[in-house]
């Protein structure tokens, strides 16, 4: 006769099924909410939309709302969600990566490298259309991860080598980036504005270019979150549980290198969205990358998105460049997420 499970079995084995049921409806919600914010995206701008009305821009008419909310709205509305999704995984898995819960995509050199690469090419190159220099802003990504890569010890790379290295090659970047922009006004006057951060010059030649990058860098994020779950736990514990350490770094940072890459590439540097979107998903799904790293894909495009609603609102009928609401919105979180991991640490 088959004996009933002891009840404090039963209460164990359903506490992890429901924990997955609360994370799984969650993911869901924040999938409503992204839903809602591009809504949000393709009505609020200089000219005001109903829900009707861009229902009829996107479908139906070809006239003025299609002109508005085609033209003007649903290419930002796409670069957003895409470019926020890519912040918000790279920065995930950075965190992961490092072992730093206040790791962001900067901290290996990343937005460095874009912002030099895209200075060059307008100083010296002549290039000037954003279709141009997107190509060597990812380049100059791409460089930079592989360097820091090689830099940070290759096989032997470690969290803390690659953030010294990466530490010290974004210090050298931007000294040339100041010393070139101050010899040449024009290249001065063209990357104000790039390296505030904005989605208004996307189109779909932009979102072309950038998609298969972010789709590539996206399937790297997911298949190493597995590993990466045994990477956080240290080496030595990641070997016992039979992590490859060298494959998973050298996969984590071409992830992070392609998402980050070409969202920069795109919208140019967007500071805090890589930050605070991991960070803040972490409280409540816990340490494992397998839900971190969708939460991240979802509600970083709600926080970038979001941002951007808030800047057109702000300068109506002008409007705010969406880098300067993240960084109004992250710097006083990011104080306040060092000031309470030093408490905690105290």
């Amino acid at each position: 006769m088959l004996m009933d499970r002891p009840p404090e079995k039963s209460a164990a084995a359903a506490a992890p099924r429901g924990r997955r049921a609360m994370r799984a409806a969650g993911l869901v919600l924040s999938v409503g909410v992204l839903a809602c914010v591009m809504v949000a995206s393709l009505a609020i701008g200089a000219k005001q939309l109903s829900v009707g009305q861009v229902w009829h821009g996107l479908f139906q008419d070809s006239g003025s709302y299609g002109d508005v909310v085609v033209a003007e709205r649903l290419w930002r509305t796409v670069l957003g969600l895409l470019a926020g999704a890519a912040l918000g995984l790279a920065g995930a898995v950075l965190q992961a990566l490092t072992r730093n819960p206040l790791a962001d995509p900067g901290l290996l050199g990343i937005n460095a490298g874009a912002s030099a690469a895209v200075v060059t090419a307008l100083t010296f190159f002549g290039v000037g259309s954003l279709t141009g220099y997107v190509w060597f802003a990812f380049a100059g990504a791409a460089g930079v991860g592989v360097l820091v890569y090689l830099l940070g010890g290759s096989r032997g790379a470690t969290p803390v080598r690659l953030a010294l290295a990466g530490t010290a090659i974004t210090a050298a970047l931007y000294g040339y980036l100041e010393a070139v922009m101050i010899m040449d006004n024009a290249a001065l006057g063209k990357m104000r504005f790039w390296t505030v951060g904005s989605l208004a010059s996307a189109n779909a030649t932009t979102i072309g270019q950038v998609l298969p990058f972010i789709a590539v860098g996206t399937v790297l994020a997911l298949a190493v979150a597995r590993p990466l779950n045994a990477v956080a736990m240290g080496d030595d514990t990641a070997r016992a549980l039979g992590a490859h350490l060298t494959r998973t770094r050298a996969l984590s940072m071409l992830a992070a290198t392609l998402l980050c890459g070409a969202a920069t590439a795109a919208c140019g540097p967007i500071a805090f969205v890589g930050l605070m979107v991991p960070h803040a998903v972490r409280s409540f799904t816990g340490p494992d990358m397998r839900w971190i790293l969708p939460y991240a894909g979802v509600l970083a495009p709600v926080l970038l998105l979001g941002s951007d609603v808030v800047g057109r609102l702000l300068a109506r009928p002008a409007e705010l460049q969406v880098g300067v609401i993240t960084a109004v919105i992250g710097g006083p979180v990011f104080i306040l997420l060092v000031r309470r991991r030093r408490v905690v640490q105290l």
